[in-house]
């Protein structure tokens, strides 16, 4: 054996490799150098890189995280509830043990959770936000890609490889982070299954392992990235140090749609109710409903080990949504869709409004789907794709999407180019829309000027050169105060507007006082 064998350079080990991976795999696959830095001179000493440290500052109540929550995703508060109560559980220990090494021995069993619902329900925006707001590192994955070890397929081990990853390669910050497993019921051992089945209670068995407590390698034997820079590593140290991350505290979730669960519960529920008296279930009965009563042992005839399901103990259910929800996470939610429609639109100057009933319109064919709030974008893009390629190039620079832009894009698109009073005209309709809902929110008085009020409120702003909201705000300058008179006479909070307001808005309103103190007597 020739032991002076001259060692390869940091640049022959990535050209192996790279030649490697391109027979293997053609020119779809490129590897980059992943080497943690340029080998060092002669003249040159490294210094070896700090330490990252984390500080868990964790003070959060269950209340606050739902609050937070609720700015995102609308409805679920149920599920917001049992997810607040028990991050907040997990983490408090967390702390605890962060705080006082000795508290990790006491007996604490993890809260990790299984969500139940179907999809576009919210289940992945609602883990991604409360990693955001606690701050530890979020993965999610599918649980079909897995495998278990020694097939084709990912290793579970890889999630928390990516954990690390997600946290700059801080292992501290990563012992606290988040795993979420999407489609995992599709893990499920089928009970009928012949032979070894190495996607389903292979992956179970794996996951159980992590749930519970083990250390994971970093060093994974299938990550070429990995080996890599251990290669890197053994060439210029000469020495290879063994990086391990415990599983203790990290979260796990899982998810699934969970089809046939209900079912099982439904089954389990009703067997016992025979005879005259026996209830009979309905074929509509809601889903959600018999999810709320799922056991441990519904998820093992479903097709869990009960090892595995044993260590999720906290389950929580998501309800399908409606048209009105839809509407509301359109209208109100800090992450409506709309709001990357409005700055995408406003990257080439263009304006766009979503108007009431277009909104309520992009609901309604979302429903349609069955695939709850990602159908919102589908049906966006699908009718608004030719609006974005031709109204940067036209002289439009602000549009409404209203019903009609929805139903027929096209012919709307159309007219909105050719026909610019048309489309100024439905602008500042849309505008005066606006005007109503702001004064509503700032002053608790719902007011609504009628077709022929808006229609002269748009004309005088044409003719004085000024913006709706000037016209608005000259005519109902004595209003609020006004209107607030007539609300303590009589209790009114509502009020519809005629053109009489527009061409003579003091004495209407001197008409509408004096009339409430006659009601009062």
């Amino acid at each position: 054996m020739n032991t002076n064998r001259k060692l390869p350079t940091p640049e022959e080990i990535e050209k192996e490799f790279q030649e490697f991976w391109q027979k293997k795999y053609g020119g779809t696959v490129r590897l980059t150098n992943v080497s943690a830095s340029e080998p060092a001179s002669e003249n040159q000493t490294e210094e070896p890189e700090p330490k990252k440290t984390f500080d868990l500052n964790f003070d959060l109540k269950p209340k606050e995280i739902k609050q937070y929550l609720d700015r995102y995703v609308i409805k679920q508060d149920e599920a917001k509830k049992a997810l607040a109560i028990a991050v907040c559980d997990h983490y408090n220990h967390v702390r605890e043990c962060h705080e006082n090494p000795d508290a990790a021995d006491t007996d604490y069993s993890k809260q990790n959770i299984v969500m139940l619902g179907p999809t576009g329900v919210g289940k992945t925006y609602l883990i991604r936000h409360i990693a955001k707001l606690i701050g530890v590192p979020f993965v999610k994955a599918d649980a079909t890609r897995f495998s278990e070890t020694g097939y084709v397929g990912a290793n579970v081990d890889d999630l928390i490889r990516e954990l690390v990853a997600q946290a700059d390669d801080n292992l501290e910050l990563a012992q606290y982070g988040i795993i979420y497993l999407d489609e995992a019921d599709k893990i499920a051992t089928p009970p009928n299954i012949i032979g070894r089945d190495v996607s389903g209670r292979g992956v179970q068995i794996g996951l159980l392992k992590l749930m519970e407590e083990t250390e994971v390698d970093l060093r994974g034997g299938n990550d070429v990235a990995s080996q890599m820079r251990a290669a890197m590593e053994f060439q210029r140290s000469g020495k290879l140090e063994k990086e391990v991350i415990n599983t203790r505290h990290i979260l796990f979730i899982i998810s699934g749609a969970f089809t046939g669960m209900e079912k099982i519960v439904k089954k389990r529920m009703h067997q016992s109710k025979i005879g005259f008296n026996a209830e009979i279930a309905s074929q509509n009965d809601d889903n959600a409903r018999y999810f709320e009563s799922v056991t441990p042992k519904d998820f093992i005839d479903f097709g869990f080990e009960p090892e595995f399901i044993g260590r999720l103990p906290v389950h929580v259910v998501c309800n399908e949504l409606t048209v009105d929800d839809l509407f509301h996470i359109l209208k109100h939610s800090e992450g409506s869709i709309i709001r990357q429609y409005e700055n995408a639109f406003r990257a080439y100057g263009v304006t766009v409004l979503f108007s009431e009933n277009g909104l309520r319109r992009i609901a309604e064919k979302a429903i349609e789907q069955k695939t709850g709030a990602r159908a919102l974008m589908t049906v966006c893009e699908k009718a608004l794709r030719d609006y974005k390629f031709e109204l940067p190039s036209t002289g439009v620079n602000e549009f409404v999407v209203t019903e009609a832009v929805i139903d027929t894009p096209d012919v709307e698109l159309e007219r909105i180019i050719k026909d610019a009073d048309y489309n100024r005209d439905t602008v500042m309709h849309e505008q005066v829309r606006r005007y109503e809902s702001q004064f509503h929110n700032d002053h608790g008085l719902q007011i609504q000027f009628d077709g022929e009020a808006t229609s002269v409120i748009c004309e005088r702003a044409i003719a004085d050169g000024k913006k709706v909201k000037h016209i608005c705000d000259e005519l109902l300058k004595s209003y609020q105060h006004g209107l607030n008179l007539v609300k303590q006479n009589t209790g009114q909070t509502t009020f519809t507007f005629p053109k009489e307001i527009v061409e003579n808005p003091d004495q209407v309103l001197e008409e509408w006082i004096r009339e409430s103190y006659v009601t009062k007597r």
